[in-house]
């Protein structure tokens, strides 16, 4: 039997800008072996990640996609069902392998499975080339450039890459594949199905965004056109809760490998040439190197994905409420703008930017007070996006826990919506049963007259829930926690005093702050709630 090549996907599932692809085509076009294109669906992982119906869909989409494109070419994609070790111990075997190719990976499982197929490899006389294409730069080069320290500001890391200059153009795609010298059983590889992977379909959502390289490229066409959207695009400019995305909609594709980063990059460079344009942090290109970033400090920061032993998160003692987040995750906090959100990710996969940025400033240092790694894990199991270094970088970053320190700065659940959708259009879309409530109140219904929501046909407290926090009162005592967390003081004991209320209402000018009346007459209540207890007692 011929020797043969094996080219590893795990993701880049794409065949343009894919150079360790190219180098397997190579090799096996010189050595005249044999070329097999292979996906390895860990069966462990298969049955213990939490992984929502939505993103294994965009998954098994794009592994179908990947499969006709090969055969466009006289190849196939060949889906293996075991942990990659004991796959690489057979048919390194069985099929003769005598080279191993596949696209560089920086998270601590990826680190850990290459090194174990590096040495399985190794010791089986089979050669391996890796390279590095999920990124723009490779973030030890970023890092080298910074005298061996990670950069930890999104400003330093920009300066760097301005010195490096402009990453590697894209390489083509394969025009065609040598022809395999022997053959393997056509049926036993094939791109399984949800059913055939015994996946719960219970929440799988409506199918607007469709895995694969030929979508990607579709979409990332379409965005080009409109060249005066990319010049003036501006992310916090955008709408995180318009009826259709006002962004683009490829963080999925670039979470898979179905579009190279680097096209994107030159490409949207040719559009902004020569024009006016904006630049980054908010730009599209601005976007491209935020992911750069964060891929960066991932790569290098142990237990990037916990608070205890990460050396850049700030050690705060936040609560675990499992209710909390459960009603969360369900979207059930009585807060419409949240719940919409949240009720979007579970059903579509997709949600803006700015709509993350407010569930999870929510959840943790806003109201309910929950930690960022419990979002992490429901942003992993819903996102179609959802991507081990950006996910964890932005929860760290919405909670005030790395990177952004300004934690005075919280997202009202009820003021922000209306930014940008004063009528609530969005809130009606996704919580259809608030949709006959009058503009003035679908972002509080709670606060509707009792005839009012009876001809909505919801009643609050019964067909939606009352909000399960008071945003006013807990913004405060949060707000006097995370000080206190900051400088390294205890908690548990913490109180909304007088003068936290003086402080940050002098900090919050701008937003919108309880009233004194409201106050006042908290106050009254609490007073009197105190009369009452110490008469029971002496009773």
């Amino acid at each position: 039997m011929s020797g043969s090549v094996i080219h590893w996907f795990r993701k880049g599932l794409r065949l343009h800008d894919n150079p360790a692809l190219l180098k397997a085509l190579a090799l096996a076009e010189e050595k005249k072996h044999a070329f097999y294109a292979v996906f390895i669906l860990d069966t462990w992982f298969v049955k213990q990640a939490t992984v929502g119906v939505n993103r294994w869909r965009f998954l098994l989409d794009s592994l179908s996609d990947l499969d006709a494109s090969l055969k466009n070419l006289g190849s196939r994609l060949y889906v293996l069902r075991d942990s990659p070790e004991n796959v690489f111990n057979t048919i390194i075997k069985d099929w003769n392998v005598k080279a191993l190719t596949f696209e560089s990976d920086t998270e601590p499982y990826a680190k850990s499975r290459d090194e174990t197929i590096r040495k399985l490899a190794k010791s089986h006389h089979v050669e391996v080339h890796e390279y590095c294409s999920h990124t723009l730069y490779n973030p030890n080069e970023i890092i080298q450039a910074n005298n061996g320290a990670t950069p930890m500001t999104y400003q330093k890391f920009e300066s760097l890459v301005k010195k490096i200059g402009h990453p590697k153009s894209p390489l083509d795609s394969p025009i065609s594949i040598p022809s395999n010298i022997h053959s393997i059983d056509g049926k036993k590889y094939l791109v399984p199905t949800l059913d055939d992977l015994e996946v719960d379909q219970t929440g799988l959502g409506p199918h607007l965004y469709r895995g694969g390289e030929t979508e990607a490229l579709k979409r990332l066409e379409m965005k080009l056109k409109r060249q005066e959207w990319i010049c003036k695009f501006s992310k916090p400019q955008t709408s995180p809760n318009s009826l259709e995305p006002s962004t683009t909609v490829l963080s999925p594709y670039l979470k898979f490998g179905c579009i190279s980063p680097r096209l994107f990059y030159h490409k949207l460079l040719s559009v902004i040439s020569g024009k006016k344009h904006t630049e980054p942090p908010t730009s599209l290109v601005g976007q491209l190197l935020w992911r750069e970033f964060f891929y960066t400090v991932g790569s290098v920061t142990p237990n990037f994905d916990q608070i205890q032993g990460n050396k850049i998160c700030k050690q705060i003692p936040w609560s675990d409420d499992p209710e909390l987040l459960e009603a969360w995750k369900l979207g059930k906090t009585g807060y419409p703008f949240i719940d919409a959100v949240m009720t979007q990710l579970r059903t579509e996969g997709w949600i803006h930017h700015l709509a993350r940025h407010s569930v999870a400033c929510f959840l943790t240092r806003g109201d309910l007070w929950q930690s960022w790694v419990a979002g992490v894990k429901v942003f992993d199991e819903y996102l179609l996006d959802a991507d081990w270094s950006l996910n964890n970088a932005n929860w760290m970053w919405l909670s005030a826990s790395s990177f952004f320190y300004q934690f005075q700065r919280v997202y009202s659940p009820i003021v922000f919506g209306k930014k940008t959708d004063k009528n609530g259009d969005y809130i009606k879309k996704y919580l259809p049963k608030l949709k006959k409530f009058p503009s003035e109140y679908i972002y509080e219904p709670w606060k509707a007259p009792l005839n009012i929501q009876k001809a909505a046909g919801c009643i609050i407290g019964q067909d939606y829930p009352k909000p399960i926090v008071d945003h006013d009162v807990v913004r405060p005592r949060n707000l006097e926690r995370m000080s206190l967390a900051y400088k390294g003081l205890p908690i548990e004991n913490s109180a909304y005093s007088a003068a936290a209320s003086k402080e940050d209402d002098i900090n919050t000018k701008k937003r919108k702050v309880v009233s004194d009346s409201t106050k006042s007459k908290k106050q009254k209540i609490e007073r009197k709630q105190k009369s009452v207890a110490s008469f029971l007692k002496k009773k």
